[in-house]
């Protein structure tokens, strides 16, 4: 399971802690430690960790949606989105369909990756 993105708050800013858990995250995806379809933390689960009311946490995550670098599919969660790279959106379908092809064939995880290594260490 991935972990979570690290956030912290400084209490004593005059920036709104909202911003400061948008501009973090926001920081995070532009400089791709927060890895295109990564699930986010529920907002209740953030808030919380945080030590955050959930709006403070809604209102970042509805500005990131906004900007279009984070989305949320449903009930599946909150996920970080391509945010406009399209290479990036079509690597990250293509994984998910090779994740769900490897699975079904009943291969675990670390001989799927193996496989992958394999193959983009091809000449």
């Amino acid at each position: 399971m991935p972990t979570q993105p690290a956030v912290s708050i400084d209490q004593q800013s005059a920036v709104p802690p909202f911003e400061q858990v948008r501009a973090q995250l926001a920081a995070g995806i532009a400089d791709h430690s927060l890895a295109v379809g990564l699930r986010l933390p529920t907002v209740r689960q953030f808030a919380a960790d945080l030590g955050l009311a959930a709006n403070t946490v809604a209102r970042a995550y509805r500005e990131l949606e906004e900007a279009g670098l984070i989305e949320t599919r449903g009930r599946a969660g909150t996920f970080v989105s391509a945010g406009g790279d399209h290479s990036l959106e079509r690597a990250r379908r293509a994984a998910e369909h090779y994740a769900s092809t490897v699975l079904g064939l009943g291969l675990d995880a670390e001989e799927a990756l193996r496989i992958v290594r394999a193959a983009l260490t091809r000449p």
